[in-house]
Order: structure tokens, then sequence, then C-alpha cells
């Protein structure tokens, strides 16, 4: 039997986004068995409201059911969270003020390994929530780069991609011009694409090659959630 430190979920934002985190905890795990995998609880908590009308537009508090979560999850044997949502990271100190065990920071870790690629300048592609919150601009400025968001016509491209199209089960994207979106960017002079809502990895599995290298934070925080929990990588 295993000794690996148990990994808690906070989910529910969206479904989707929370059950591929927890398939790339386990497709980044070497195991061979059952009993070599990491034990994961998740609480996919689709009571917790909308974090992009939040913080923009004055909606729903998140942060009582993201803070029921965390606890659920603490008293259930977590020994770590994490949370599958890039936007809920602006809430990221509230959530884990009355917790006794650690939180991992998906925008930190990302710009960190960003860091040590040698990149000087990230393109965020994320919810006008992330964007205009600084969850990513900020962490990148920590570590000396530089973060390109896109204009605001094509932040609207972005925001139907993750809203109108993979949050609501629609995976054909062929009526948004994600070309022109990835033109921009290269404009601008980004090095490589934050893939910084959970929904656009798997969107860009579908998109394919673009041009330009991108990193999923969310695979970046599966390493590191395996990492602490004491398995080894992949």
């Amino acid at each position: 039997m295993n000794s690996y430190k148990t990994i808690g979920i906070i989910g529910g934002m969206g479904p989707l986004a929370t059950y591929d985190l927890a398939e790339k905890i386990l497709n980044n795990t070497v195991a061979s068995c059952d009993q070599d995998n990491i034990p994961v609880l998740i609480d996919c908590n689709t009571r917790i409201a909308d974090r992009t009308a939040a913080i923009l537009h004055g909606g729903e508090d998140p942060r009582p059911e993201m803070k029921k979560s965390a606890k659920r999850l603490e008293e259930a044997g977590a020994n770590v969270l994490i949370m599958a949502c890039n936007t809920a990271h602006y809430f990221y100190d509230s959530v884990c003020e009355d917790l006794k065990i650690p939180v991992l920071h998906m925008p930190r870790l990302t710009a960190q390994l960003i860091l040590e690629m040698g990149v000087k300048k990230a393109g965020v592609l994320a919810t006008d929530g992330t964007c205009r919150s600084g969850v990513y601009g900020d962490a990148l400025k920590e570590k000396g780069i530089e973060p390109v968001y896109p204009s605001a016509e094509k932040q609207e491209i972005i925001m139907s991609l993750i809203y109108d199209h993979v949050k609501a089960g629609k995976m054909d994207f062929s009526d948004l011009d994600i070309d022109g979106v990835i033109s921009e960017m290269k404009g601008k002079g980004a090095e490589i694409l934050i893939l910084g809502c959970t929904e656009l990895p798997m969107a860009f599995d579908i998109i394919g090659e673009t041009g330009i290298p991108s990193i999923d934070p969310t695979d970046v925080l599966a390493r590191a959630a395996v990492s602490f929990a004491g398995a080894p990588l992949k």
C-alpha cells in the first residue's frame, strides 16, 4: 500500500475542468496498478458562483462555497488542495485563511516554470476576470516576465470560446476567428501562450498547431500536486 499524501480538488469551476484536472493527476503519475496511484478527493461544488461575474460585475460572491469545499476536503483527509479554476485564484487568500493544509497556487507555479524556460514575454489567454484581476499579470511580473493580453475584440473571441463553446459542451469552433487571436498575440511579441482558463487546453487540443508554443497551467498544477503527494512523475 502506498504512503502518498491525499490530494483534494476544489471543483465545480467548471465540472469538465474539474475532471480534466483529476485525469491529468492520473496521467502524470507513474503507476503499474491501482495501488500505485494517488488518493484524490473531489468536491465538484457547482454551487460556487461564477468568478468572473463576481470580480467584474458585482455578481454573487463565490468565496463562501469555495471555503465550504475546502473545509469539507480538509476534514475528509486531504493533505493538500488544488483549485480547478484559474480565475478562482483571485480569491486564494480567502480560501486559505481557515485551513491547516496548503493550497497550491496555479498561476505562481506557471510563472515559475515560464521563468525557468527563459521566456521574457508571455501571452495570457483567459477569462475577463483572470485578465483584469491580475492573477497572471502579477505572478509573471514578480518573475520579471512581461504579460501580453488580447485586444478587446480578440478577448471577446476567447470569452466565447470558453463560455459559449467549451462550458456549453459545443466543441466546434469554426465560427470563431482563433487564427486572428493567435496572429495578434504573435504580433505583440508573445513567446508562449498561457492557456489561463481550465477550458482552454481542452479547446486547443482540438484546435491543434498554432505556430506558437503554449503552456497548460492545469498540467503544471497537476504535476506539482503529484510531486507534493510524494508520487513519481512521468
